[in-house]
């Protein structure tokens, strides 16, 4: 039987002498703190220190990594826990078995690098996944789990976090967050992330009862665009109280551009009564969106985008399973044009910071790296979501570098559901930036001294001055 063994050296240069300077690295920044600022672990884990129930609810059904690729396989969602009230210990067990028997399709995708660190890294197990061999892996996570030392503020601890960010609506109560907060015994920081997508969607069957909802939150009458302004400040500052340092949005483009305030009042209007047109609720949304960047240069919350996906591209799954069940497709984007009024308004504003992350790498080079080399509130995001893999995290440094450098961006964002794959996703970015650096010290474009401090800075300082931590 195979043994799973991870080769000590993988992902550095394959040149000898690259792979020396890689490895000293690599080994200067292995064990750096975690800093997690943009993801999607549900709070409610660390505040209650929720026990996982069985490695397939906690290792396949949350990943949509995992599960796309079984379904491009022909496995049902279901069968692997997507869209369910819950699998029963043999419908868990029957998942994994799944996942084991297709194990051949991830080779090459960073998939396998993540769910092979967890496996020896967290569980120390040598068994490489098969059919076979699946019954004994999953009763070797199962046993494991149970124990005292794998609840997740134990997890949190291990892995060394030190503050990981949740990603939340804007109408939601932060109890969890006050509950962590209120608790002598925590520790850590976990972060609120204010994601407001829905209620600047004014076209969409939902967005009117959305609205109302957030009057009632707010406490102030959404019935004018200027009411809703003044409801999303409200929450704004709700968050920012809580400990929120960021704000998420993804939309079909990345324009952001104001509207007069009689034509904004004008298609709230036709927004409120449910005439408005998708081309209208468009327009209003990018005013709504130069909005939320008004605020962030107001209040200093960082603004995070990465427009530019064909959400629930496939509207028979949607239906059946809801969103997030990865069939969510990229599209190409433009951001110079679209950002310009943004940025004309308040891109050297001193409290206004702005973080781009885009799937679309054409973008790199030619738009974000030159908007990042000259305005002092703007980042460029990690390879993130589809290109958060080895070859993308390459081809990113090479685009961006040469243009903003490295200081202008954001460090890694591991944007994850599955909260064992962190530590391996920061490891796989730490070596490739390792790798990179290791390069340009080879080439004599760098010392050793600058490339050394240069790691320290991509885990560490980036991330912390990007999001204003």
């Amino acid at each position: 039987m195979a043994i799973l063994e991870l080769h000590p050296d993988r992902l550095l240069p394959g040149d000898p002498a690259t792979r020396d300077v890689g490895r000293e690295l690599y080994a200067a920044v292995r064990d750096l703190p975690i800093i997690s600022p943009h993801g999607h672990v549900p709070p409610v884990w660390l505040a209650d220190d929720v026990r996982f129930e069985d490695p397939t609810s906690l290792l396949i059904t949350p990943d949509h990594y995992v599960h796309r690729l079984l379904h491009a396989r022909g496995v049902s969602l279901p069968d692997v826990g997507v869209g369910g009230a819950g699998l029963t210990p043999e419908q868990s067990r029957n998942a994994f078995r799944i996942l084991c028997a297709h194990w051949k399709a991830y080779r090459g995708t960073p998939v396998k690098f993540w769910f092979e660190s967890e496996l020896v890294d967290i569980f120390g197990i040598d068994l490489v996944p098969s059919a076979e061999t699946a019954d004994a892996i999953y009763d070797s996570i199962a046993a494991t789990i149970a124990t005292p030392e794998f609840t997740p503020r134990a997890l949190y601890e291990r892995f060394d976090i030190e503050l990981i960010a949740t990603t939340d609506d804007p109408c939601d109560d932060l109890r969890y967050h006050v509950k962590l907060a209120d608790d002598p015994t925590w520790t850590g920081r976990v972060a609120p992330t204010f994601r407001p997508d829905k209620y600047l969607e004014p076209a969409t069957p939902a967005w009117n009862s959305l609205v109302d909802h957030l009057a009632e939150v707010s406490g102030v009458d959404t019935g004018t665009f200027a009411g809703w302004v003044a409801a999303m400040e409200n929450r704004r500052a709700f968050f920012k109280a809580h400990g929120a340092v960021s704000t998420d949005h993804s939309h079909r483009d990345a324009r952001v551009e104001p509207l007069d305030d009689a034509e904004a009042e004008r298609l709230y209007a036709a927004a409120r009564a449910g005439t408005i047109s998708l081309e209208q609720g468009a327009t209003l949304r990018r005013s709504f969106m130069f909005q939320q960047a008004r605020m962030a240069a107001d209040d200093g919350l960082v603004m995070t985008l990465h427009p530019a996906l064909y959400r629930n591209h496939h509207a028979p799954t949607f239906d059946a399973y809801g969103a997030d069940v990865g069939a969510d497709i990229p599209l190409a984007v433009e951001f110079a044009s679209a950002v310009q009024p943004m940025l004309s308004a308040f891109g050297t504003s001193p409290n206004f910071q702005v973080i781009f992350f885009t799937i679309d790498e054409t973008v790199y080079s030619r738009e974000l790296a030159p908007l990042a080399g000259f305005y002092p509130s703007v980042y460029v995001g990690a390879p993130w979501w589809f290109i958060d893999a080895p070859e993308a995290m390459n081809r990113y440094r090479r685009a961006v570098t040469e243009t903003a450098g490295f200081t202008r961006t954001s460090g890694f964002i591991d944007d994850t559901r599955a909260f064992l794959s962190i530590p391996a996703r920061h490891d796989m970015s730490r070596r490739m930036d390792s790798g990179f650096l290791a390069q340009m010290v080879v080439d004599h474009r760098l010392t050793m001294d600058e490339a050394m401090d240069t790691a320290h800075d991509l885990v560490v300082a980036c991330p912390r001055e990007a999001f204003k931590l």
